[in-house]
C-alpha cells in the first residue's frame, strides 16, 4: 500500500509505503520527478508537479523502507523501481511529492488571508472560481478549510488567471476538493464572475 501524509489533500504529502504491516517512509537521496511520477499515477493523482525533499511535509515515523529510488517513471508501482533496502538516512530526509490533482486555495487581494478573490492551485497553475454554482455552502467549506471561521459576505471580481474552476457542494465537506467540481468547462462558467469571500476570521 502507498499513501501521502502531512499534505493538504490526499494528492500531496510525505511518501509512505506499507511493508509487513507497518508504514514507513522513503529517503530523499536520489528522489526526483520520475520517482514522483510513479507515486502520483499509482495513487490516481495525475502527474507529478513538484518533488519535495528534506521532510517538507514533516518527519515521518517507523522504518525508512527505501533509499536511492531509481524509477524510470513508467513503472506501475513504486516498489517495482530499483532502490536500496539498506539506508543511511534519518526522517529529516523523508521524500515528498505534489501531484497535479492536488488542490490548494487562497484568498487574494483582501486585507489578510481570510478575505479576497478565491483562487485555486490545480494542475500546476492558479485559477479563479466561477460564481455560477457558488452559494453559502461552498463559502462555508472554503472559510473552514482555510481556518478562517465562517463566511460574512460574497464578493465579485474579474477572471484574470488562465484557468477556471467550478464547485458544487451538496453538504458541508472537509474541503472543496471533496465536492463536485469541474475544471475549464466553458458551459458552467459562461458569463460568470470570479467569486470572492470575506470570512469572519483573520
Amino acid at each position: 500500500a502507498l499513501r501521502l501524509a502531512g499534505g493538504r489533500s490526499r494528492c500531496e504529502g510525505r511518501v509512505e509505503m506499507e511493508q509487513g504491516g507497518s508504514w514507513g517512509t522513503v529517503c530523499d537521496d536520489g528522489w526526483d520527478m520520475a520517482d514522483a511520477e510513479v507515486v502520483c499515477r499509482q495513487l490516481g493523482c495525475g502527474s507529478a508537479v513538484r518533488v519535495r525533499l528534506a521532510a517538507a511535509f514533516g518527519r515521518g515515523f517507523g522504518p525508512i523502507l527505501r533509499d536511492e529510488m531509481g524509477c524510470q517513471g513508467h513503472e506501475e508501482y513504486l516498489w517495482d523501481c530499483p532502490a536500496l533496502r539498506e539506508h543511511d538516512c534519518s526522517h529529516k530526509e523523508d521524500a515528498g511529492v505534489v501531484c497535479s490533482e492536488h488542490q490548494e486555495w487562497q484568498l487574494s487581494g483582501g486585507r489578510d488571508g481570510c478575505a479576497g478573490r478565491v483562487e485555486v492551485f490545480f494542475r500546476g497553475t492558479w485559477s479563479t472560481v466561477c460564481d455560477s454554482t457558488w452559494y453559502g455552502t461552498e463559502a462555508r467549506v472554503l472559510c473552514r478549510t482555510l481556518g478562517c471561521g465562517e463566511p460574512l459576505r460574497q464578493l465579485f471580481f474579474h477572471h484574470t488567471l488562465p484557468g477556471r474552476m467550478v464547485y458544487e457542494c451538496g453538504s458541508l465537506q472537509p474541503s472543496l476538493a471533496h465536492c463536485r467540481w469541474a475544471y475549464n468547462k466553458s458551459a458552467p462558467c459562461h458569463q460568470s464572475r470570479a467569486v470572492g469571500v470575506v470570512c469572519n476570521g483573520t
